[in-house]
């Protein structure tokens, strides 16, 4: 599954993205699945997004 990496911490526009996408809060991970937004890890949620529950 391809996926790209953002490092917040030496990545300024990354860091800016992710808070943007959290409202201004600073929680990781932060996953964008299409146009669903993930904050924190909730493997449900991402398996759900991602089709491979079962």
């Amino acid at each position: 599954m391809a996926f790209t990496d953002h490092d917040t911490a030496s990545d300024p526009a990354a860091l800016a993205e992710a808070l943007r996408l959290n409202r201004g809060v600073r929680v990781t991970p932060v996953i964008a699945v299409g146009e669903e937004v993930v904050v924190g890890f909730d493997e449900p949620r991402l398996r759900r997004l991602l089709g491979l529950e079962g």
